[in-house]
């Protein structure tokens, strides 16, 4: 039981209890919320519960919580429990106990705060995704920071995640990108060679047919043109991956497997979930292409799975990846993150999943907002090298891989954000990444002190810790361990990684003043 849970269990005791000595008339308890207050003054945690009962009780909300507050049971934890205007009661923690939680913190270790509300469950997380046809742009690293923090947190809640690329290589959007490098290929060589007119006009493809013309010499600028678009499409495929994944790890994103859309068509899988949704009755043949018939699940009008040209839209992919996430790795839950564009393509997946047999309750899809990247007040429309989209490396380049993870990080994912270069450069408090990055350079900083000295900081004294600040301090580490054991605990809190950077600023403006405290620096047995 967290901090908070336990504080709101003996609040609503109390309340029982002045029930039962004819204190308070009879209600029932409504929601025992236990909160944070804004003021640091009134203590680590306050309810506004004597406001709630103000009306069904008709009384006034301070004499109900000055007949509360005497009746909730202290323990170890609380120090004090007062009430102030207009009925709110306040809980500030016991200096004593306070310091015996700072050694349970050290002795935790790297687990610190960890938990098993998991029990071991698979759960797929699927991000990123973007066709590999292009460098990452800036919108699709900024999920790649948020899914990433998110499947360290499931990890971390008890969860067994497998983080997954869904690599995009069937369809035509690859095609017209194969024959862009045959046509840049066969350029190199100063021959004449057209881009097809949906195909791919940037300067990195340039740059892929003078890497081809190197790689495979003139094989391919006068053989069968099929060959070269399949050899040179095989290459540059792997080609972009490798990039891809590169630009990945510059800001610490890794993924567990890289999982082949044309996979699906090779092994089979894709004809399989089409035998069988024809088996359920959820295709119907009209118009010369095969619908997926779904008004029986909730959905207002047909989707095409193959087109009356006999190729499969990618919602047929989509149906086939989903059977193979479920049916055959057998994920016991499935987070897909997808960009803002596929909206309209969640009720349709989640009709889908229903087709396949699948609970849709074990889906869940995360849409991904926009991204505008900003230089003070202007907007950053291109890059400056190339005057094309500003990609994820030229990002990292600029402001380096901590500021890009946690500016990415510090706004809900529902949420449009714009990204200030020039604040995430600015070596100032004003940048919230500077002020982290200080705060554990003055920490840093002591520890080095101390093994200069000899001295094992292992053996630090915690009853020392007497200052004030000593105590806000301890008291942050106390209440953000209650508070992320709760968020952890929780599946809807657990899909928006975001909230524990609020918690970031507060800890670290203290550790700011605390790394020069003479208490700080006696709690370490300096001598």
């Amino acid at each position: 039981m967290t901090l908070r849970e336990t504080i709101t269990s003996r609040v609503a005791q109390a309340f029982e209890e002045a029930q039962k000595e004819g204190l308070l008339p009879p209600a029932p308890l409504p929601d025992t919320a236990v909160e944070r207050p804004q003021n640091p003054e009134h203590g680590e945690y306050s309810t506004s519960l004597a406001l709630k009962l103000a009306r069904p009780l008709s009384m006034n909300p301070m004499v109900i919580a000055q007949r509360l507050a005497p009746l909730i049971y202290r323990g170890e934890e609380l120090g004090k429990v007062e009430v102030t205007v207009p009925g709110f009661i306040n809980f500030t923690l016991e200096h004593g106990w306070l310091r015996g939680q700072v050694d349970s913190i050290l002795r935790a270790g790297p687990g610190y705060g960890n938990m098993d509300g998991g029990g071991g469950k698979r759960v797929q997380v699927e991000f990123v995704s973007v066709n590999p046809t292009g460098p990452l742009h800036v919108g699709a690293a900024r999920w790649a920071v948020l899914r990433s923090a998110l499947a360290n947190v499931l990890g971390a809640a008890g969860y067994r995640v497998a983080r997954e690329y869904y690599v995009n290589d069937a369809g035509s959007q690859m095609d017209a990108f194969y024959r862009s490098i045959l046509a840049r290929y066969k350029q190199a060589f100063g021959r004449e060679a057209e881009v097809p007119a949906n195909g791919y006009q940037g300067a990195y493809v340039v740059e892929l047919g003078q890497e081809a013309r190197a790689e495979f010499g003139d094989r391919h600028v006068d053989g069968p043109e099929d060959a070269a678009v399949s050899e040179l499409g095989a290459w540059g495929l792997q080609r972009m991956l490798r990039a891809i994944r590169e630009d990945l790890e510059l800001i610490g994103v890794e993924f567990d497997s890289w999982f082949s859309e044309r996979g699906l068509y090779d092994d089979a899988t894709y004809q399989r979930v089409m035998n069988l949704l024809r088996e359920r009755g959820y295709l119907t043949e009209r118009e010369g292409a095969t619908w997926f018939a779904s008004a029986e699940l909730g959905q207002d009008r047909d989707s095409v799975l193959v087109r009356s040209t006999g190729a499969p839209t990618y919602f047929a992919s989509d149906i086939a990846y989903h059977y193979n996430k479920f049916l055959v790795r057998g994920f016991d839950h499935v987070i897909d993150i997808w960009g803002a564009d596929h909206q309209g393509h969640v009720p349709r997946i989640t009709a889908a999943t229903a087709a396949l047999g699948v609970d849709p309750a074990r889906l869940t899809i995360l849409i991904g907002q926009l991204v505008t990247l900003k230089r003070g007040e202007e907007t950053v429309r291109a890059s400056k090298r190339t005057g094309e989209l500003v990609t994820l490396r030229e990002l990292v380049e600029e402001v380096g891989p901590d500021a890009c993870r946690y500016f990415f990080l510090a706004r809900s994912p529902e949420a449009q954000m714009d990204f200030d270069l020039e604040l995430a450069t600015r070596e100032s408090q004003e940048n919230p990444v500077y002020y982290v990055q200080y705060a554990h350079a003055r920490i840093a900083g002591i520890l080095r002190t101390a093994a200069e000295r000899g001295i094992d900081h292992g053996a630090g004294d915690v009853r020392l810790l007497e200052a004030p600040r000593s105590w806000s301090w301890s008291a942050d580490c106390c209440c953000c361990r209650s508070w992320w054991r709760r968020w952890r605990g929780g599946w809807s809190r657990i899909i928006c990684p975001t909230t524990p950077w609020t918690w970031r600023r507060p800890s670290t403006g203290s550790t700011t003043v605390a790394g020069s405290s003479r208490t700080t620096l006696r709690s370490l047995p300096l001598g």
